[in-house]
């Protein structure tokens, strides 16, 4: 891993081709360090709400976003260290008890709709 990874912002509207974009700049590189992460990966945990509340979520909102987990999680990787990212149910409308593990690369592609304004609690 070189110094200091590389951050690639990628955002824009729904479906403005956020993922399409990310995907094609990754399968461009397939021998290097790496990765994306997507926004998307890191909505809320809904299991305290009924299903039917549950689908009324806006989920273009920044409230719907764990922002401040997915900032930890990338100043983690930022310093060598692999972390555990969330996954989302879209079935259920829930984050999903599976995570995958993410090692540290030397690039990150970021992907959502609001990577670059959405709101943090903190």
């Amino acid at each position: 891993m070189q110094n200091r990874p590389i951050i690639i912002g990628v955002t824009g509207g729904s479906g403005g081709g956020k993922t399409s974009v990310s995907k094609a700049i990754l399968s461009h590189f397939p021998n290097e360090k790496i990765a994306m992460i997507e926004h998307d990966s890191y909505y809320k945990d809904q299991s305290h709400l009924t299903f039917e509340e549950r689908i009324k979520t806006n989920y273009d909102h920044p409230f719907a976003f764990d922002t401040d987990l997915m900032i930890e999680q990338i100043k983690e990787l930022l310093a060598g260290r692999p972390v555990d990212i969330p996954t989302y149910d879209y079935a259920a409308h829930t984050r999903s008890s599976k995570t995958y593990r993410q090692e540290p690369q030397d690039v990150f592609i970021v992907e959502g709709i609001l990577v670059f304004g959405g709101q943090t609690t903190s």
